[in-house]
């Protein structure tokens, strides 16, 4: 084996000897990828909100930066404006936390509810697996054995 298609001849041959059913793989790969796509999806929905949230209150922010760096006649008005600014960003931050708490929450519920779903579905699958293997085990049993020939009688001496 000194080159890729000859370990890929021999690989071919290896798996041929071993038969298998793919399909289970193949939906096992399906339903993987669903999942991903809907947990892709919801993430994206948040990650969406969370950054106008963000957005928000950078302007927010701006504006309230603007207003207190206006050229002021007293210097005590300075004072002022910066405690507005403060105060202002107090109520800006629990406003916005809150909103982020929102998101961080419906995030959390619609994950959960994937997560149940794709529970659901694995013990659905689970359940049809044993299920068809009960069966098959059953109609083997039940099937007639190959009568097997006779034993003789030992002759009498």
């Amino acid at each position: 084996m000194t080159n890729a298609d000859e370990y890929t001849k021999m690989m071919k041959e290896m798996m041929g000897t071993m038969p298998m059913d793919t399909s289970a793989l193949q939906d096992a790969f399906k339903s993987q990828a669903a999942m991903m796509d809907r947990m892709t999806k919801v993430a994206l929905e948040a990650a969406e909100k969370s950054t106008e949230v963000s957005a928000k209150w950078t302007k927010a922010t701006f504006e309230k930066a603007g207003a207190a760096a206006t050229t002021k006649a007293d210097p005590a008005e300075y004072s002022q404006a910066m405690t507005e600014y403060t105060s202002a960003q107090a109520e800006l931050a629990s406003e916005h936390a809150s909103e982020f708490a929102e998101i961080a929450k419906k995030l959390q519920m619609d994950t959960m509810e994937l997560l149940m779903a794709a529970g659901k579905d694995m013990q659905q699958d689970a359940t049809a697996a044993v299920q068809k293997a009960t069966d098959a085990v059953t109609n083997t049993a039940a099937a007639p054995a190959a009568k097997a020939p006779a034993a003789k009688k030992p002759a009498d001496k």
